[in-house]
């Protein structure tokens, strides 16, 4: 059997402590397949392709049965913050 939506949320849940975390099963429910949304403050300074890799290192063991892992979001909490007032104030409109 393949990885499952709650193995991918502890996992990144312990391993860089997310204030916002959004896991998809996009494989129809056999595992192979999730698409992420992640916050983390371990994202500050760093450029999308790290902390891309930091997400795929902290899901290092489940990717051995993970056969596409899409990053929708990787960002800090302040970017986080401003996408969410940019997309209301958007909506408001």
């Amino acid at each position: 059997m393949g990885v499952t939506k709650e193995q991918v949320e502890s996992t990144l849940k312990s391993k860089l402590n997310p204030s916002h975390l959004e896991v998809i099963d996009t494989s129809g429910g056999c595992g192979a397949s999730f698409a992420i949304e992640i916050v983390s403050e371990q994202f500050e300074g760093k450029r999308l392709l790290e902390r891309h890799r930091l997400v795929n290192a902290a899901l290092e063991e489940e990717m051995k049965e993970i056969h596409a892992l899409s990053i929708k979001k990787a960002v800090t909490p302040a970017q986080w913050k401003q996408q969410q007032e940019t997309q209301q104030s958007t909506s408001a409109a």
